[in-house]
């Protein structure tokens, strides 16, 4: 929170300058094609590709990057509430007094005069007032509305992840790390009978079911699966410019032995 009114005021017209560049980006008359012709739906992808690139520019540590991309998925609030206020249905106002009006509720430690002891405690009070706000029942132990909102809402991995985490914390869990083993093992041998025998509709099932088991066994070993997976990525890439850099030829021209003699000098020189 500013404890100064001149910060403040810089912030706000900052914003209030993005807002300009915005709706001028989006005039029917003089605005960019391109922005123009952005829906909802067409600006999703960047929706995700922007979070994905906060999320990357903060674990890199770099606070000038991570500022940089904070306004780029800035942006994309700010054009979906145009985009919005463009065709009648909601405004930018709307966006933030909501999200205000939330917190407030939401917080009435912070807002109000309860009294909390804990982070747990916070937790159950924010999941008791979310069933109020929707009118729903609120039962604590119930588990399913929560797998729900994951397998709906987060990117699949990630879901998997607390799906995995949530429904062994209630107990719906194996009895040791082997029995995480042998049910891979299990499904493995599953796989591959469906890719040698059944429909691709099984064949996904199946790939889900190991992929879900491994998210499993990296609980179970102290390991974030999505942190994994990102850092084999950055790997594979950096290899793969090594191998671009130091071929003569395209790719396609290299033999199976060649690539493998390639790419074991790129992990070679990468150690270094």
């Amino acid at each position: 929170m500013t404890t100064s009114s001149q910060p403040r005021t810089a912030i706000l017209q900052a914003l209030d300058r993005l807002v300009e560049v915005v709706a001028a980006l989006r005039h029917p008359e003089t605005g960019c094609p391109w922005d123009l012709q952005q829906t909802h739906k067409t600006l999703v992808p960047y929706v995700i590709e922007e979070a994905y690139e906060v999320v990357e520019a903060i674990y890199s540590g770099d606070t000038e990057h991570m500022a940089e991309e904070l306004g780029d998925l800035l942006l994309q609030v700010l054009l979906q509430a145009q985009v919005a206020q463009d065709e009648g249905t909601f405004d930018l106002q709307v966006v933030a007094d909501g999200i205000a009006d939330k917190l407030i509720r939401r917080h009435p430690h912070v807002f109000g005069d309860v009294a909390v002891a804990s982070v747990e405690e916070v937790h159950r009070n924010w999941d008791k007032i979310k069933a109020q706000e929707k009118g729903q029942p609120h039962n604590p132990h119930a588990l399913t509305p929560k797998l729900h909102k994951y397998s709906r809402t987060l990117p699949p991995l990630m879901a998997a992840t607390k799906i995995s985490q949530k429904a062994a914390k209630a107990g719906f869990e194996w009895d040791s790390v082997d029995g995480v083993w042998e049910k891979f093992h299990e499904e493995l041998d599953e796989f591959r009978t469906a890719i040698a025998h059944e429909p691709q509709e099984n064949q996904l099932a199946e790939l889900g079911d190991i992929l879900f088991t491994l998210v499993n066994l990296a609980r179970w070993h102290g390991l974030d699966p999505s942190e994994a997976l990102q850092t084999t990525n950055h790997r594979f890439v950096q290899r793969f410019e090594q191998v671009e850099n130091s071929r003569d030829r395209p790719l396609t021209d290299y033999s199976g032995e060649e690539l493998e003699a390639l790419w074991q000098q790129a992990k070679a020189h990468l150690k270094q």
